[in-house]
């Protein structure tokens, strides 16, 4: 059943959270650049969340701030349209706790989000991305340095964002190339690109340990 998508406020900024400072750099990020976080894309991270434990909608806005290092809290108006739409196809099971209601994985959820494992690595990744971004866009207006990157991959080396920028740079100065010479640069980049996903650092990074809420 296709996801119906719920319009309201997402508690983001101008632009969405993948949009403000040019927002994602292409297609290649999981989303257009610009574009708002769709309700399809936030029912995927919902079930995702959901996987991990039952939860209640406060601790799911919680857990969508921390794991996208407070880029993303979308606010209750988009979240409970979005279970209850969950709830609806079957994707989702509810059990009451008072006056609260308690969210957990549905089988078919499950086999939906087992369908959906690339795409939800890409948002996942996109929305700590675009949070690493606005991280550097902060400290560089401030005239601090950028921030020291771990082994965990928390950062960027300066040496990475270069390269990132020169490419952006080659392929802008190349817009108006001939049949013949995109055909030889779309070579060069599929090449890079069978290099960096034949590479460990290329495997997704395990999904960091979600602390509970208190009830």
């Amino acid at each position: 059943m296709p996801p119906r998508h719920h319009h309201g406020r997402h508690g983001h900024g101008p632009g969405g959270p993948f949009g403000g400072f040019g927002g994602f750099d292409s297609d290649a990020d999981g989303l257009r650049r610009g574009r708002k976080l769709g309700a399809d894309d936030l029912q995927l991270l919902l079930l995702d969340l959901l996987a991990e434990q039952p939860s209640h909608g406060y601790e799911l806005i919680k857990a969508l701030e921390a794991r996208s290092a407070g880029f993303y809290k979308p606010s209750p108006g988009v979240i409970y349209p979005a279970l209850t739409y969950l709830e609806e196809i079957g994707h989702a099971e509810v059990d009451v706790d008072g006056n609260r209601k308690c969210y957990r994985l549905a089988e078919p959820g499950r086999e939906f989000l087992q369908a959906n494992r690339e795409r939800l690595a890409l948002l996942w990744n996109g929305l700590r991305h675009a949070a690493r971004k606005m991280e550097w866009v902060r400290r560089a207006l401030a005239g601090e340095p950028p921030p020291e990157p771990d082994e965990q991959g928390n950062g960027w080396l300066p040496e990475f964002v270069q390269a990132r920028m020169a490419l952006k740079r080659a392929l802008l100065l190349r817009t108006d190339a001939s049949p013949a010479e995109q055909r030889r640069i779309a070579d060069i980049l599929l090449r890079a690109v069978a290099d960096i996903e034949n590479t460990e650092a290329a495997a997704v990074p395990p999904r960091p340990a979600r602390p509970r809420q208190p009830r």
